[in-house]
C-alpha cells in the first residue's frame, strides 16, 4: 500500500443476506425511529366506530331500541313539517292543536258560563271534591241552568270555604314535606320553578287567547293577570307527585296525576294556556325536581341540610 495514499475502509457489512459491503453504508429508511409516519385520513377512518358494525349490529338497534329509532324518525319527519309550513302572519291568531282538539268543549263552556265557573271551582277545591263535578255536571246537563242558579248560592259558599284547595293542596303538600316531615327536597323544587317561570314570563308577555274564558272562581283570583309561559298550576302538581312517588304514596300520586290531567283538559277548553305553556309546566316540574334534588345532595355531602333528624330548618342545627 502507497503510504501517501490513504483509503478509508468502510465500516464491516451487517446485512446478512449480503457478505460483501460495496463501501457505501445503507440508511435503513423503514426504521421506526428514522422516519414519523404522516396521520392520513385512512388512520383515523381506520378507528371509526361505525366501521365495526356489523348487520346484526345495526337490526339489533331496530329490535332493541325502538324509542331512539322513532324519535330519529320524527326528526326527519318535523324537518320536513318545519321548512314547508306556511308561517302564521302577525295579524291572525296563534294556532294550537289544542284549542282545536277541546274546540267541542270551549263552544259548551262559552254557551254556559255556570258550568266554567262550576269547573273553574271544582279546579281548585277537586281534591276534595272530585265527586262533586260528576253530580254537579250531571245536574247541570239533566236539569237546565233554573236548578243550577239556585245552587249556585250553595256552590260559592263551599268554593269559599274550601278557598280554592287544589291549588291550596299542592302548596300545602309541598310545604307539609318541608315543614312537618323535614324533606325540603320538593320546597326548594317549587321555589326554583316559580323563580324561572316570573322570569322567563316577565321577559316574553305572550297576549291572552281571543277566545279567553275567564271565571271569578279560578287562579288567581279574577284572573286580573298572569303569566301564560308556563303553567305553575301543572309543574306545581308535577312537583307533588312527585314527591308522592318518591315516598310510595302511590294512590295519592296517582289521583293527583289524574287530576292534573283534568285540569289541563279545562285550561285548554277554556284557553287559559297554550299548549306550549302546559307541556313545558310539565317539563319544568320534572327538571326542576331534578336539579332540587342535585342541590340536596351536594348540601347533604357538606353536612349543611337538614335531613328531618336534627332541629334547624334547611341548616343542619344540632342544637
Amino acid at each position: 500500500m502507497n503510504e501517501t495514499t490513504r483509503r478509508l475502509r468502510s465500516p464491516p457489512n451487517t446485512n446478512p443476506t449480503n457478505g460483501h459491503s460495496n463501501g457505501v453504508t445503507k440508511i435503513h429508511t423503514d426504521s421506526p425511529k428514522m422516519t414519523k409516519k404522516k396521520p392520513s385520513t385512512s388512520s383515523f377512518l381506520g378507528n371509526a366506530h361505525f366501521l365495526k358494525w356489523t348487520a346484526g349490529d345495526i337490526f339489533g338497534v331496530l329490535r332493541y331500541h325502538p324509542l331512539p329509532c322513532a324519535f330519529a324518525a320524527s326528526l326527519l319527519f318535523f324537518m320536513a313539517v318545519e321548512y314547508t309550513l306556511s308561517m302564521i302572519p302577525a295579524t291572525a291568531a296563534p294556532f294550537d292543536l289544542g284549542f282545536v282538539a277541546t274546540v267541542t268543549l270551549h263552544r259548551l263552556l262559552a254557551a254556559r258560563p255556570a258550568l266554567n265557573t262550576l269547573l273553574a271551582g271544582l279546579n281548585t277545591v277537586c281534591v276534595l271534591h272530585v265527586v262533586n263535578v260528576y253530580v254537579y255536571v250531571y245536574v247541570y246537563l239533566s236539569c237546565g241552568a233554573t236548578l243550577m242558579r239556585n245552587i249556585n248560592f250553595n256552590i260559592w259558599i263551599c268554593l269559599w270555604i274550601c278557598d280554592k284547595v287544589f291549588v291550596g293542596m299542592q302548596t300545602s303538600y309541598i310545604l307539609w314535606t318541608w315543614l312537618i316531615e323535614g324533606r325540603p327536597r320538593a320546597t326548594i323544587s317549587a321555589l326554583f320553578m316559580f323563580t324561572f317561570r316570573g322570569i322567563l314570563g316577565y321577559v316574553t308577555q305572550l297576549p291572552l287567547p281571543e277566545e279567553f274564558l275567564g271565571s271569578g272562581a279560578d287562579f288567581p283570583v279574577g284572573n286580573v293577570s298572569f303569566f301564560l309561559f308556563y303553567s305553575g298550576h301543572v309543574a306545581a302538581s308535577v312537583i307533588a307527585s312527585l314527591d308522592m312517588k318518591r315516598v310510595q304514596r302511590w294512590e295519592l300520586a296517582y289521583t293527583f296525576d289524574a287530576l292534573n290531567v283534568l285540569q289541563v283538559i279545562r285550561l285548554l277548553s277554556t284557553r287559559g294556556h297554550y299548549t306550549i305553556d302546559l307541556a313545558v309546566g310539565v317539563g319544568a316540574g320534572i327538571l326542576f325536581d331534578s336539579l332540587a334534588g342535585k342541590y340536596e345532595d351536594s348540601k347533604k355531602r357538606e353536612g349543611t341540610l337538614s335531613n328531618g333528624a336534627t332541629n334547624g330548618a334547611l341548616y343542619n342545627s344540632s342544637k
